[in-house]
């Protein structure tokens, strides 16, 4: 969950490991709950890879990641938010480390790339999974996965600020207004927003604003650090686990048992959508490049609004799908180069 998505990211960003043979990569992820978050390395070009077609690895991504808002959800039916946010990093650290262990790989060296991995860690795992599972408390998860999808808006305009090489076009600043103008109708701002959980909203807003922090982040900090996407991935969530197992005690006590449902979903959510997801992604951006990868981020609100409703039986008013379309529309613009620039954002739920 995203994302992740994932936000607008870096070049070569967010498992933005190019497909043909590239100079440098560096992170990306999405969104998120979403967005997972592959950080850079020196990549080659790729060899072939056996296995399913891109498409179906595509498909099943999107239905990872759009599902990640139910598992949040179902999750917090049994167990404090922190706790789900711990155990989704646990079981995700775990997928991760089983990966490097096959691949051989070895954590990054040196003090300084991992601090840079601890501030990475919280604004792209540790701060918005906790903010996302807050905000399910009180939201649909519906909401949760459309608010998710404003990472690309917030992305542009933070990337126009902190970026100095990503200078706005008439075509950006309009995807921009229009994605805000989707989030409007989303959250009913012609009836006063009546009915609508600021605290919730707000914190599932805060989570998808903090993607983009982070990428920004990692982009200044961590592209060309000499270690794999994977390495970095790795190390940065067990530095996640690790800041949300120290907070977790101060907010919550030992539950009282194991609910199997609740305890499935959490399993699954950091399993599938914070370790397999991000293996996935980052297979896909060798293989089809990162413009094409990251179009899972516009796919991710579709499912998590079709499985709310349909799985929970959420509620859903004609302004939710009509918002979520323009706020799909505007981050697509935010997107756009006019002339073959770099794309490569996500978001992990």
């Amino acid at each position: 969950m995203s994302a992740p998505a994932t936000p607008r990211t870096p070049p070569p960003a967010k498992s933005s490991a190019p497909s043909r043979p590239t100079r440098t990569a560096t992170p990306a992820t999405t969104a998120t709950p979403a967005a997972p978050v592959p950080l850079a390395t020196p990549s080659s070009a790729p060899a072939a890879r056996p296995g399913p077609d891109w498409r179906i690895r595509f498909g099943a991504l999107s239905l990872i990641w759009g599902f990640s808002f139910l598992l949040i959800k179902v999750g917090t039916e049994g167990y404090a938010p922190f706790q789900v946010t711990l155990g989704r990093l646990l079981s995700g650290t775990a997928v991760l480390a089983v990966a490097m262990a096959v691949r051989r790989e070895r954590p990054p060296r040196g003090a300084r790339t991992w601090g840079h991995l601890a501030v990475a860690a919280f604004f792209l795992n540790a701060l918005p999974f906790s903010l996302f599972a807050y905000a399910e408390l009180t939201i649909p998860s519906t909401l949760a996965g459309i608010c998710n999808a404003t990472s690309p808006l917030w992305g542009m305009a933070l990337s126009l600020v902190a970026l100095s090489e990503d200078r706005p076009t008439r075509r950006r600043v309009a995807g921009l207004g229009l994605g805000f103008l989707g989030v409007l109708t989303v959250l009913g701002a012609w009836q006063g927003f009546s009915g609508l959980d600021f605290g919730g909203t707000t914190m599932a807003l805060l989570a998808s604003l903090s993607y983009p922090i982070g990428w920004i982040y990692v982009r200044r900090t961590l592209a060309g650090s000499g270690s794999s996407t994977l390495s970095l991935t790795g190390s940065q969530l067990l530095l996640g686990t690790v800041q949300i197992a120290l907070v977790t005690p101060l907010f919550t006590s030992v539950p009282d048992g194991f609910p199997l449902l609740p305890t499935l979903a959490v399993v699954a959510l950091g399993a599938l959508g914070t370790g397999l997801a991000v293996l996935i992604q980052y297979g896909l951006v060798e293989e089809v490049g990162p413009t094409t990868a990251q179009m899972v981020t516009y796919f991710i609100p579709v499912i998590a609004t079709a499985a709310g409703v349909l799985v929970l039986g959420e509620q859903l008013s004609w302004n939710t799908p009509v918002g979520a379309l323009v706020v799909l529309a505007g981050a697509a613009l935010t997107q756009s180069r006019a002339r073959g620039g770099r794309n490569g954002t996500g978001t992990q739920p």
